[in-house]
């Protein structure tokens, strides 16, 4: 999750920089697709490889979009305009967080159920399906050495997945099956600092507690950052805390590994000498996939449960190859590149079963809150270009699915 443009004059070239880019996206995307296939009856990877093997999926790219813990403090009308953006742009899915902190913020006897009701009911009458990320300890259940925030591991990993077994029963009735657990557990979200051992022995017991309850659940490891390790800042890579938690098992416990691969300035089908975060997947020396392989757990297919790019701030960049070192965001027309290829990059890799984009809407509107500005839609409302690029680019996918053999 992260945590925490052109301007609205920008000028008419961008239009013109933005139709081109959209047209060139949308013929590597038909190649892709053409190239590889139908998504559907992937045959498997081969163990050991590092250079896109063949596919571990058996099933068409999912495509939603992530809100992160936003949707259950909306208004009714306010949800369902979130939600009808996911319709409208032609998604199947969306990522929210449903929040241990939210629904029990002050007992571990009561229960705020009605939070998350409202967005499983909205999203059930769309036709939507929601992938659930359940995280986030409440004041009661965190350690006392780590009191001071949501991102405390709990202090008994026990009760998180007994409150885990609650959610899978309550809401399997509403057609939730898909489960993230926890949220990018190699960075800061994982207090007081990233613990492969302690995020396994959560692991076990909450699979474990959540299939009891709902045979049908699909579980997936909590999505990855992809970040440098740097002990300063307690990051662990994702190819370091991926390859610590498969030597315990964590692997064999999931039916597929989170990830979010953040690429921005780069565009997500970009070749680079040093590997963007979507190169990490499979196409780099060290890759997820490797690693799975090397631990026994080849089939698992990643998840991309968090993606995107923020507009609105210092050191934009417009296209991707000049890259000022003050680069914190793109501007709105990159962006919408960013949106295109992004369907496209995940279509042609045979080991994404899913991608999604975050977020629907900014947050804010302080220029050097870079979290603030991942939005399709600026905090007016108003979409922005990356809105009609990311729905045309569903539009193709979906084509092309209907159109192969």
């Amino acid at each position: 999750m992260v945590t925490p443009s052109d301007r609205p004059d920008r000028q008419q070239h961008w239009w013109v920089v933005l139709i081109a880019l959209t047209v060139s996206v949308a013929a590597i995307a038909s190649a892709a697709f053409t190239q590889s296939g139908s998504p559907h009856g992937r045959p498997s990877a081969q163990a050991g490889s590092t250079a896109s093997p063949q596919a571990t999926t058996s099933r068409a790219l999912d495509i939603g979009v992530a809100y992160g813990d936003t949707l259950p403090f909306m208004s009714d009308q306010k949800l369902a305009s979130a939600l009808d953006d996911a319709v409208t742009l032609g998604a199947k899915w969306v990522r929210a967080d449903l929040s241990w902190e939210d629904i029990q913020p002050d007992s571990p006897d009561r229960y705020q159920w009605d939070r998350f009701d409202r967005v499983a009911e909205a999203a059930q009458k769309r036709g939507l399906h929601i992938l659930a990320v359940i995280s986030f300890t409440p004041p009661w259940a965190r350690p006392s050495s780590c009191a001071h925030s949501q991102a405390c591991a709990p202090a008994d990993p026990a009760t998180f997945a007994a409150f885990a077994h609650k959610a899978a029963a309550r809401y399997s009735a509403m057609g939730v099956h898909t489960w993230e657990i926890w949220n990018e557990e190699n960075i800061q979200f994982w207090q007081p600092k990233p613990d492969p051992a302690g995020y396994t022995r959560l692991l076990k017991l909450t699979t474990k507690a959540m299939r009891s309850a709902d045979p049908k659940a699909t579980l997936l490891m909590g999505g990855l950052a992809a970040v440098p390790t740097n002990p300063s800042q307690n990051h662990v890579s994702q190819s370091d805390y991926l390859t610590a938690v498969a030597k315990l098992g964590a692997t064999h416990l999931v039916d597929g590994i989170a990830y979010h691969p953040y690429t921005f300035p780069y565009l997500p089908s970009a070749r680079t000498t040093f590997g963007t975060a979507f190169e990490k997947i499979s196409s780099t020396s060290v890759n997820l996939v490797s690693i799975l392989a090397a631990y026994g757990s080849a089939k698992l297919p990643i998840w991309i449960t968090e993606t995107g790019a923020p507009t609105n701030g210092p050191g934009a960049v417009s296209d991707g190859v000049h890259i000022p070192p003050e680069t914190t965001h793109v501007t709105e027309a990159f962006q919408a590149a960013i949106a295109a290829d992004t369907v496209s990059a995940a279509a042609a890799n045979p080991h994404v079963a899913a991608v999604f984009w975050f977020a629907d809407q900014d947050t804010g509107t302080d220029r050097t809150n870079r979290a603030a500005f991942f939005g399709l839609r600026r905090i007016d409302g108003t979409a922005k270009p990356s809105f009609a690029a990311l729905k045309n680019a569903i539009t193709t996918y979906e084509e092309s699915l209907n159109a192969a053999p």
